[in-house]
């Protein structure tokens, strides 16, 4: 039986990621999938960046990575200056979207924005069964990330899954993850395990390394978040 982690929203915290690293060292995976948005919002999406193409070995990217260095975006500057070209160009080149199969089960990936609209566990069936389908083909299931919250639920489609935030959670603030356990390439069905992963971390270190980076866009508001896991409306 594999075991599959799936982590996503890391967003330039690093004390939250090493707290997750430490996690992932005692659960041995076999593979770690990155889904999207290394970068943005923290003061160390640099080090965030490396640490993804560091310790993971399948990737998609997110609205941030995709965009956190656009000149239409606020804050670009920042973000250009820190990670540099050659990060730029890699988190721009990631596909957005892949699939897995475990179990039985062919999951679609994908961050979120820009595939989909952002949306909650709490949106309904019928919204949410567009994304069990692509131009190609209808799964049995997907794992997202975009909105900084964990889910498991069922539809009449299949699973609908979200690893929740490393860096950047909302309303709970720890560390969120994904761990799958199942026959991977298999597609016979077949027990599967789904476990939240929920990691406390220092979020006062957090909220330390941010304050101390004057240039950092919008830093009231991301130390806010990290602390408190209320979002500005």
């Amino acid at each position: 039986m594999a075991k599959i982690v799936l982590l996503a929203d890391l967003h330039g915290n690093m004390p939250a990621t090493l707290a997750m690293e430490a996690e992932i060292n005692k659960i041995e995976p076999d593979e770690i999938w990155f889904l999207g948005d290394a970068v943005g919002k923290g003061p160390e999406s640099d080090k965030t960046c490396d640490w993804v193409r560091e310790h993971c070995q399948y990737f998609i990217g997110g609205n941030w990575d995709y965009g956190s260095s656009d000149p239409k975006n606020e804050g670009s500057d920042f973000y250009r200056k820190q990670l540099g070209e050659e990060r730029i160009t890699w988190l721009r080149g990631l596909p957005n979207e892949a699939e897995l199969l475990v179990s039985g089960i062919q999951f679609r990936l994908f961050h979120g924005r820009p595939v989909t609209p952002l949306f909650q566990g709490s949106a309904s069936d019928e919204f949410l069964s567009d994304f069990f389908r692509n131009r190609e083909k209808t799964y049995g299931g997907f794992i997202c990330a975009d909105s900084h919250r964990p889910y498991m639920r069922t539809t009449p489609f299949g699973y609908a899954l979200n690893t929740g935030s490393v860096g950047n959670s909302l309303c709970v603030t720890k560390a969120h993850g994904l761990l799958i356990e199942g026959e991977k390439d298999c597609k016979e069905e077949a027990p599967i395990r789904i476990t939240a992963l929920s990691v406390p971390y220092d979020n006062g270190l957090a909220a330390k390394i941010a304050a101390e980076c004057e240039e950092l866009p919008k830093r009231e508001a991301y130390i806010r978040e990290v602390l408190t896991g209320v979002y500005a409306r």
